[in-house]
């Protein structure tokens, strides 16, 4: 089966509408904790408990789309999904606030199902394009989020945008009953062998451990970028007030722009290519980030040009990967993205920690850092032999 560009533009519009779940919480999180009488502090529990249901999620979640019928499964994540976003919404006290929190991230990997769908109903020679489409729609729901709820926030107050997220999510569910075919689960397995099939998936296949571990360090490099940004954006020469700052987030747009030729050059070259051209791209944009930052012209210019080279190699990753067991995707997609994550939460965590040091350049190095690692795993690790190859 080969889909239409209409419905890979569609399942991109549903993947970005998913995603943007997870980002709405960023700009209201002073709003909210207003009104529950929460410290910073204790918002930024809040802030977390989203990203770990997340990677719950991802681990548990996505791996039972490889065993359970996948259309009434994203129709019933996307309606639990408008239930836990209008929890959120109600929440009055602090508690509350959490565990919705966490049931909002732990559900919405509608996304990360939809990608390895699209796989599945592409023909090789344009699933790359098709991935690329999608990722694209992805990328734009995480960079519109943040601006659309601050807008929706300071219009119409917090509670609204969980409103209208559930009002989209009942939408999408609505829309996946008239576009998913029914396809049938090609294997039958228990919950615990899921789990542990995930192991040997990954024991098994040494492209998807190079890939995910890529992902990681990229992810890593730029969470640690998108971490102090705002600091940096903040500081002299620029002064920016938080209106622009949240503006430049757009700058990200690149990327959207990227996915669609990345993944027509991976269908043509291979996506192997094409990851080490994006991890050259994203090394170049951070040495420029971290040797001329106070140039704003630069500046932006090393952003567009790390976007469009985290953008590639992730697409021309997940082309790889999905190329590697038809009947394991989504196992596969949740190896990739469980990694991919915690990859990202070590770059926020070490960047932060780096520029409480010593400042932007802390920060920056930490970015590069994972980048040379990105570019060692690609290039210097297919070379070493494994055990069965040695023998």
């Amino acid at each position: 089966m080969n889909l239409s560009k209409r419905m890979i533009v569609l399942y991109a519009i549903g993947a970005g509408v998913a995603v943007a779940n997870l980002y709405y919480i960023q700009p209201l999180l002073i709003m909210m904790g207003q009104s529950v009488h929460a410290t910073v502090k204790h918002m930024g529990l809040v802030a977390t408990m989203t990203q770990a249901g997340y990677a719950i999620g991802l681990l548990l979640v996505v791996p039972l789309g490889d065993v359970l019928p996948r259309k009434p499964m994203m129709i019933g994540l996307s309606i639990f999904t408008a239930l836990a976003l209008v929890g959120e919404a109600f929440s009055h006290t602090f508690i509350p606030l959490v565990l919705f929190s966490f049931f909002i991230g732990a559900l919405t990997v509608v996304p990360q199902i939809i990608i390895p769908l699209v796989a599945d109903l592409s023909i090789p020679e344009k699933r790359g394009q098709a991935i690329g489409l999608v990722m694209g729609g992805l990328l734009l729901g995480v960079l519109l989020a943040r601006t659309v709820s601050g807008t929706v926030g300071a219009l119409f107050g917090w509670r609204a945008m969980y409103l209208i997220a559930a009002g989209l999510m009942l939408l999408l569910a609505v829309i996946f009953i008239f576009t998913i075919p029914s396809i049938s689960p090609t294997r039958s397995m228990t919950i615990l062998d899921l789990v542990r099939s995930l192991v040997t998936i990954a024991k098994k296949h040494r492209v998807l451990r190079h890939s995910a571990l890529i992902g990681a360090m990229l992810f890593g490099a730029f969470s640690s970028l998108w971490t102090v940004l705002a600091y940096r954006l903040n500081s002299p020469p620029y002064q920016f007030n938080s209106a622009i700052v949240g503006l430049f987030g757009l700058v990200g747009a690149a990327g959207v722009l990227a996915a669609p030729v990345t993944g027509r050059i991976s269908d043509r070259r291979g996506p192997r290519f094409m990851v080490g051209l994006g991890i050259l791209f994203t090394l170049v944009a951070y040495v420029v980030l971290f040797s001329l930052s106070a140039n704003l012209i630069f500046f932006i210019m090393a952003i567009v040009i790390m976007d469009f080279g985290t953008q590639a190699s992730q697409i021309a990753n997940q082309t790889r990967i999905y190329a590697l067991d038809a009947s394991a995707r989504n196992r596969i997609n949740s190896v990739y993205m469980v990694t991919y994550f915690l990859g990202g939460a070590i770059g926020s965590a070490l960047g932060s920690y780096c520029y409480s040091l010593v400042g932007w350049y802390g920060a920056m190095a930490v970015s590069i850092a994972m980048v040379l690692i990105a570019l060692a795993v690609h290039y210097v690790l297919p070379m070493i032999p494994t055990k069965s190859q040695a023998h």
